[in-house]
């Protein structure tokens, strides 16, 4: 196989990886233990533009920083690759979560799809709950089918 695929496999595997460590992350530690670090992004009435919660940026930063760095050192091994995917969906992360769907930023304001329907949908339930139990829909990304069915049918 050639070393392009090869290393874009690992991007992309990597990526995909991701959303099961946000989803993992978000139900079990944002949700659990490190909830006193969370539960701002729950509260609708904050008042400042930062949050608690943007400390987690961190927790998903600092592995595809290793990963780029030591990848890099290594003459561009796999390390940087998985790196660079984990690098990715932590944009993808920010301008979907952030951007588009609470809207920190005043971009992507006008974006619409059943997709992007299913997508504000899914997290309007999570955050309908504001106690750390009871909550669903913990991922980005992947939205569970009933959302997208709904969004179908309000688009028409």
């Amino acid at each position: 196989m050639n070393t392009f695929l090869v290393n874009l496999i690992w991007v992309v595997a990597s990526f995909i990886f991701m959303e099961g460590v946000a989803w993992f992350t978000h139900k079990y530690i944002m949700h659990g233990l490190l909830w006193n670090l969370h539960h701002d992004h729950h509260n609708k009435n904050h008042t400042s533009h930062f949050e608690k919660n943007d400390f987690f940026f961190l927790f998903f930063a600092i592995p595809g920083i290793l990963g780029l760095f030591y990848g890099m050192a290594g003459g561009f091994n796999a390390f940087f690759w998985i790196g660079l995917g984990i690098t990715l969906y932590g944009f993808t992360y920010f301008l979907v979560h952030d951007v588009f769907i609470h809207q920190r930023f005043k971009w992507l304001r006008n974006s619409d799809s059943i997709y992007f329907r299913a997508l504000r949908k899914a997290h309007k339930v999570h955050h309908k709950q504001l106690r750390k139990e009871g909550a669903e829909c913990f991922g980005m990304l992947l939205v569970p089918y009933r959302f997208f069915k709904e969004a179908s049918r309000r688009g028409k």
